[in-house]
């Protein structure tokens, strides 16, 4: 989990400041300092550990704050606001005006460029725009083929040129795009596994050819420190238009994120959270500073269920309950909708309080659970699923064996399945009522 660590360490600090009612500067002082300590050892930058507890002392102390009903609180909302403006503030767009837009993707070798790059190509293709991937790496092996599996799962054309130098790639890329009405040009370029100057030489030299109008810095956000000192290096040949971190599921400290908008002095534009395509985020300050705090992040919650859910599927899903007709294909289905919202601990993570329950404990349980429900409703017939009322012993003992599991199991689910039915009818009935809003998040018993 992003930020385990930190968010362990402040979360402790805080509690003990609401145990004490009243505040002192003395109680203020001791709690700065071990936010102090706890931001060192996320590995953020030094200076920017220094500003910014300055900044929460100055504010702090105050009086109105130390002589309010409620300081704790208050201290507590002035380091989530001083660490929503360390992250940035706000969200930051990407900028897609023009047509084509064109994107340029930098960054060393081995932070997740080629990967990225068809994240990013399949965010802007589902926003109803058709994106261009241009393969100039020609010099890792394999790279060039890597990007074509790349565009072939996310559903997006690759450009490339044999033979040729990565600036004409980059310029018949172009041509390419007008010609055959791509409006967004995503350029993979080269990396190193160090910073050196015939790198950098030729990534200005494609930069002045295409006249990119983003330059999207590619940051591993595991190397910590090292990420935000070699996207300062890019940026002053550059002159980046925003970050990308990725690997941020496999960093627990979270230095980098809250290090790289204050030294480099530009925005962080997404974040990825895993390997799947679809696991590539706006970054959200607020939002992570939330998350931080243990208050949850109950706002990409909700959009990633926006996002899974289909309105016509849920208002038919609505029509089935109100007749008694929800079945297990529809169970199936609540289930599928579930899963396009992201791995179930990522989510029980974004739910106030839930992170710190959560902390060493094994969800891998939940997920195979979850995978020997889908096995088992798989191992039904059409008609079972349609009417499990005619599953009976020797039905059972046939699913069973067709799924990998026990006869036990498939009563569990059964049971199951009655359950969320009777509670998915009570709140359709809920839903359908006079003047009430309809219901559309999915269901699991």
């Amino acid at each position: 989990m992003i930020f385990e660590n930190l968010a362990e360490k402040l979360q402790n600090t805080f509690s003990s400041l609401k145990n004490r009612g009243k505040l002192s500067e003395k109680d203020v002082e001791a709690a700065l300092k071990e936010v102090r300590l706890a931001l060192l050892e996320a590995d953020v930058n030094y200076k920017v550990v220094k500003t910014f507890t300055e900044k929460v002392r100055s504010r702090a102390v105050g009086e109105e704050v130390l002589k309010s009903l409620t300081p704790a609180q208050q201290v507590i909302k002035i380091v989530y606001d001083e660490l929503t403006a360390l992250m940035g503030g706000s969200v930051s767009s990407l900028d897609l005006s023009h047509s084509p837009s064109v994107i340029m993707m930098v960054g060393l070798q081995g932070a997740g460029k080629t990967t990225t790059a068809g994240k990013l190509a399949k965010s802007i293709k589902e926003r109803g725009r058709r994106p261009l991937l241009v393969a100039c790496d020609i010099y890792r092996p394999a790279a060039i083929k890597q990007l074509q599996v790349v565009g072939s799962q996310v559903g997006v054309e690759v450009f490339s040129l044999e033979k040729e130098k990565p600036v004409a790639i980059a310029k018949a890329a172009l041509k390419h795009a007008a010609l055959n009405g791509f409006d967004v040009i995503i350029i993979d370029t080269a990396g190193r596994l160090h910073i050196d100057e015939e790198l950098m030489n030729e990534l200005v030299e494609i930069k002045g050819t295409v006249k990119p109008h983003e330059i999207l810095f590619i940051a591993d956000a595991m190397t910590g420190q090292d990420a935000v000192n070699v996207a300062d290096s890019f940026n002053q040949r550059l002159d980046i238009t925003g970050v990308i971190l990725t690997k941020m599921d496999g960093d627990a400290r979270g230095g980098a994120a809250l290090s790289i908008r204050e030294v480099v002095g530009k925005p962080i534009k997404y974040a990825s959270f895993g390997e799947k395509f679809d696991s590539l985020e706006p970054f959200h300050p607020d939002r992570m500073a939330s998350r931080i705090l243990g208050m949850g992040d109950l706002g990409t919650i909700l959009e990633k269920a926006q996002q899974a859910i289909d309105e016509k599927e849920a208002q038919k899903m609505m029509d089935k309950l109100t007749k008694d007709s929800f079945n297990l294909e529809d169970f199936y289905e609540q289930l599928q909708q579930m899963k396009k919202m992201g791995p179930l601990n990522q989510l029980l993570e974004m739910v106030p309080g839930m992170g710190k329950q959560l902390k060493g404990q094994d969800l891998s349980g939940a997920e195979g659970e979850m995978k020997r429900i889908e096995a088992i409703i798989n191992s039904m017939t059409v008609k079972e699923r349609r009417q499990p009322e005619i599953i009976d012993a020797s039905r059972k003992r046939r699913i069973a064996n067709g799924a990998g599991v026990k006869v036990q199991d498939v009563n569990k689910l059964l049971k199951q399945f009655g359950e969320t039915k009777k509670m998915m009818k009570h709140f359709g009935g809920l839903a359908t009522g006079k003047g009430k809003r309809k219901i559309k998040m999915p269901f699991f018993g």
